[in-house]
C-alpha cells in the first residue's frame, strides 16, 4: 500500500487528489486563480505563476487535513498543467510577466507567420501538428511576447510550459538547462520531433522573425517522457506544502493528455476531455500523420506509444456564455434538456465562439447559429450547442478515421460529461457508435497513475489503470435520434468547410471580416 499526490491545474483552479493505490481516492481539495481578460481584447488570457503556486500550496494542505493524515506518509506528487500556457523567465527562472494561457490567442497572427514560413520553407514538422500551426501554441505565444516587451528582451533566459515551470519550482531548480522539458508539451505545441533533429533549426525560426535569434538553444536541455523523474521536492516548497523533501515528481504533462489516462483510456481509444473546451486524445500503436490534428508526438500520453491530440477550443464555456446572455447559469438552463428531441429546436449551431481548433485550426471564426425564429429560446440554443460540439467532434473522427486512425472506443471524461447525461446521449446519438462515461470524477487520478509509477508502486501504466481507473458507464445511440441526426450531419459539414475556411465561394471570408471590422473599431475608441 502506497499514496500519492495527484495534481490538476486547470483553467480555473488547481485540485489536489490524495490517492491510496488499495482504497482509491481518500480526499481532494481545490483552490481558485483568476484568469486575467480585457473586455478590449477578448483574446487575452493571462495568469500569474504566484497565484497558481500560492492555489498549489492551500490545496494541498486541505486535502491532507480533510483526510486526516500527514504530509510524511505522500511517497510522490506529480502534476500535470493547461497547455500550451507559456511564461517567458529571467535569471534563476524569475517570471518576466505572466503565463501566456491556452486560451489567449492574442498570437494568431504570428501564428499564420510561422505556418507561412514552415509552408514555404518546407519544414517537416508541420505535417506532425496536422499542417497548420496554432495561436494556442508555444512559438507563436513566445514571438507575440518578445514583438510587444521590447524593454525586457535583455533579460530574457527561456521560456516554459507551466507543467515545467510548476515542477522546476517545486525542485528548486534554477538553471534553465537542468529543467526535464515534457515531451507532451514541446512535442504537441513547439514542433519539437526527435526524428527531425528536435526543434527547428535557426535558420528556419530567423526566418519567422530575426526576433527568434538565439531562442532555440534558450529552449535546449532534456526532453523526457512522464515516467521519468523531473528532480525531488525542495525542502522549501515541501514545508509550504505540507509534504515531506525529497519525495520524487516525474516529468508533467498536459491536463488532458493525463485525465486521458485517468479514465482508462488504452490503444486505440480516443477520449474527450470536455470542459471550458473539449481536448480529443488518443493513443495509437503507429503513426499516421492527420490534415488538421494538433499532434500526432511518441511518448506524449503514453510513454511507449504515440498520442494524438485535437479538440475543440470551446464548450463549457459556450454553455455558460448562453446562459450567462440569458441571465441565469447552466444548471438552470439545463433543467428539461432531457425532454428535448434531436433536432427539434430547428437551430444550427457553429461552435466556434473561440475559434477553431481542429481541422480547421482557425482562430478567426465566431460562434454561428442558424434557424431563429420568433420563439427561439436560450435554452433551445443551449441544446443546438450541444448537438453542435457533437457535430464538430464527429468532423474530427471523420477525419481521423480517414487518415488511418483505428477507434475502438470512445469515451467521455472531463468535468462536464459527470453532470450531464444528456450530453453524452447526443453524442451517442451524432456519433452512431456507443459512448462511455467513467463512473466517478477522473480529474487528478491521471497525475495519480504517474505518481504511483515515480513512487515505484506500480511497473506499469495498465497495471496501475487496472487497479484505480473507475468503471465506465454505456451511452448507446437511440436510432431514431441517430438517423435525425445523420440527417443534419451532412448540412452542418457543408456550413463548417464553406464558412470556417476561404474558397472560391468566398464565404469563408465573412467571420474574419466581422472580427477586423471589429477590432478596427475597438482600436478607434481607444484612441
Amino acid at each position: 500500500m502506497s499514496l500519492v499526490a495527484g495534481v490538476d491545474f486547470g483553467t480555473l483552479s488547481v485540485r489536489v487528489s490524495l490517492v491510496d493505490s488499495e482504497r482509491g481516492l481518500l480526499e481532494s481539495a481545490t483552490a481558485e486563480y483568476p484568469v486575467h481578460r480585457k473586455r478590449e481584447d477578448p483574446e487575452y488570457a493571462t495568469q500569474s505563476h504566484e497565484d497558481h503556486m500560492r492555489a498549489l500550496a492551500s490545496a494541498t494542505r486541505e486535502a491532507l487535513k480533510k483526510a486526516g493524515i500527514t504530509g510524511s506518509q505522500v511517497q510522490s506528487i506529480a502534476l500535470d498543467t493547461t497547455g500550451s500556457s507559456v511564461i517567458p523567465v529571467g535569471k534563476d527562472i524569475q517570471p518576466l510577466g505572466e503565463y501566456y494561457l491556452w486560451c489567449d490567442h492574442r498570437s494568431k497572427g504570428e501564428a499564420a507567420e510561422i505556418t507561412e514560413a514552415a509552408h514555404r520553407e518546407h519544414l517537416e514538422a508541420i505535417k506532425w501538428c496536422g499542417g497548420v500551426y496554432s495561436s494556442e501554441w508555444g512559438f507563436s505565444k513566445l514571438l507575440h511576447w518578445l514583438r510587444h516587451n521590447p524593454e525586457k528582451r535583455s533579460e530574457f533566459v527561456s521560456a516554459f510550459e507551466h507543467c515545467d515551470m510548476v515542477a522546476a519550482t517545486l525542485c528548486g531548480i534554477t538553471d534553465p538547462k537542468k529543467v526535464k522539458r515534457s515531451v507532451c508539451a514541446m512535442g504537441h505545441k513547439w514542433l519539437w520531433n526527435p526524428q527531425l533533429g528536435g526543434l527547428p533549426p535557426e535558420s528556419f525560426l530567423v526566418k519567422v522573425d530575426p526576433l527568434l535569434k538565439g531562442v532555440r538553444d534558450k529552449l535546449q536541455g532534456e526532453y523526457v517522457t512522464s515516467d521519468q523523474i523531473a528532480g525531488r521536492l525542495s525542502s522549501s516548497w515541501a514545508a509550504k506544502l505540507g509534504l515531506q523533501p525529497g519525495i520524487p515528481i516525474p516529468v508533467g504533462a498536459f491536463d488532458a493528455h493525463w485525465d486521458a489516462i485517468g479514465a482508462g483510456c488504452r490503444t486505440d481509444d480516443m477520449v474527450n476531455v470536455i470542459g471550458t473546451s473539449t481536448c480529443m486524445i488518443g493513443i495509437s500503436p503507429s503513426v499516421n500523420l492527420v490534415p488538421g490534428v494538433c499532434g500526432v508526438v511518441h511518448g506524449s500520453v503514453h510513454p511507449l506509444r504515440t498520442g494524438i491530440e485535437a479538440g475543440l477550443s470551446a464548450v463549457g464555456d459556450i454553455f455558460s456564455a448562453i446562459a450567462s446572455r440569458a441571465r441565469s447559469d447552466v444548471t438552470t438552463l439545463s433543467a428539461g434538456l432531457e425532454n428535448y428531441r434531436a433536432g427539434q429546436t430547428g437551430l444550427l449551431r457553429m461552435t466556434w465562439d473561440n475559434g477553431d481548433r481542429t481541422v480547421l485550426v482557425n482562430p478567426n471564426l465566431r460562434g454561428v447559429t442558424l434557424g431563429w425564429n420568433l420563439q427561439s429560446t436560450a435554452q433551445d440554443e443551449l441544446f443546438a450547442a450541444i448537438e453542435g460540439t457533437a457535430f464538430h467532434t464527429r468532423v474530427i473522427l471523420d477525419r481521423m478515421a480517414g487518415h488511418g486512425v483505428n477507434i475502438k472506443r470512445v469515451i467521455n471524461a472531463g468535468g462536464i460529461p459527470q453532470k450531464n447525461a444528456v450530453l453524452n446521449q447526443v453524442y451517442a446519438n451524432v456519433l452512431g457508435r456507443p459512448v462511455l462515461v467513467p463512473s466517478k470524477s477522473v480529474v487528478s487520478l491521471g497525475s495519480a497513475i504517474f505518481a504511483f509509477l515515480a513512487a515505484g508502486t506500480f511497473k506499469t501504466i495498465e497495471e496501475a489503470q487496472d487497479k484505480i481507473c473507475p468503471s465506465h458507464r454505456t451511452f448507446l445511440p437511440d436510432d431514431s435520434a441517430q438517423r435525425t441526426y445523420d440527417h443534419l450531419y451532412p448540412l452542418y459539414s457543408r456550413l463548417y468547410f464553406a464558412l470556417g475556411q476561404r474558397g472560391s465561394d468566398g464565404m469563408g471570408d465573412i467571420l474574419p471580416t466581422l472580427i477586423a471590422e471589429a477590432e478596427s473599431a475597438t482600436g478607434q475608441a481607444k484612441r
